[in-house]
């Protein structure tokens, strides 16, 4: 079921940026990594840092898209609702990740913190005219954008060709994948997220997930070392599951 409490409130923004953006642990692999160290200072004139607790709504579908974000620490879901109410999970994101980027001036989906999170937000209209004296960050902003609509062409294959095992192999896959970039190891595989968002992004039940990943168990592709753990044994199997790499 889709998650319907109102939003929390937001909380208060803490401005303690000074001398800490040139040593941020995720600059390389966020929009930042494009900037020299003066226009680094420029940017960090209009940003803050903001924390959310799990569960808290950090935007929400439909409202004014007044800011982006980068995420510094801890995971975030993406989501739409649905016209019948069931929520469909579109993204998460981890360290490094932008977050926010509208069409038009409405936020398209929403996202919630899954874990303790810490973000970069960035004031649209500020960042905006910016952009003239950043041209290098314009250009990443852009790419962000591409990155942005090439994942949600992967999303439909994942959804419209793939049976639950391949979708489910995809998807430990990414996260593999991803954990790279981030210069983690490729394995173990930290799930932070629940099995029902799993389920909700990869368009099955939960009880599909739970019953897949048993499978993946039995026939020794992964290992379970916690619940929100997963161990990958074979990783040329599982990527012959997954029919491939999925990128994001």
């Amino acid at each position: 079921m889709a998650n319907l409490r109102p939003a929390l409130p937001r909380p208060s923004p803490s401005f303690d940026l000074a001398g800490r953006c040139g040593a941020c642990a995720i600059r390389e692999l966020s929009i930042c990594s494009v900037l020299s160290a003066n226009e680094l200072d420029l940017l960090c004139t209009i940003i803050s840092t903001i924390n959310f607790e799990p569960g808290h709504t950090i935007i929400t579908e439909g409202e004014p898209a007044g800011d982006l974000f980068n995420v510094i620490r801890g995971s975030v879901r993406l989501y739409k609702l649905l016209t019948d109410g069931r929520r469909q999970v579109t993204g998460f994101l981890f360290p490094g990740d932008f977050l926010g980027i509208a069409l038009n001036d409405t936020y398209a989906y929403s996202a919630e913190a899954i874990e303790p999170v810490q973000l970069c937000r960035f004031p649209r209209r500020k960042l905006e005219a910016l952009l003239a004296e950043l041209p290098r960050l314009e250009r990443k902003l852009l790419g962000t954008t591409a990155h942005e609509l090439a994942a949600a062409q992967e999303q439909i294959v994942l959804l419209g060709r793939k049976s639950a095992k391949e979708r489910l192999a995809s998807f430990l896959v990414l996260l593999s994948d991803r954990a790279l970039k981030r210069r983690q190891p490729a394995s173990p595989v930290d799930i932070p997220m629940t099995r029902t968002d799993i389920a909700d992004y990869l368009g099955l039940t939960t009880e599909t997930v739970s019953r897949t990943l048993t499978q993946m168990r039995q026939e020794k592709v992964i290992a379970t070392i916690q619940r929100n753990r997963i161990d990958i044994l074979d990783p040329g199997g599982l990527i012959e599951l997954a029919g491939g790499t999925i990128g994001n």
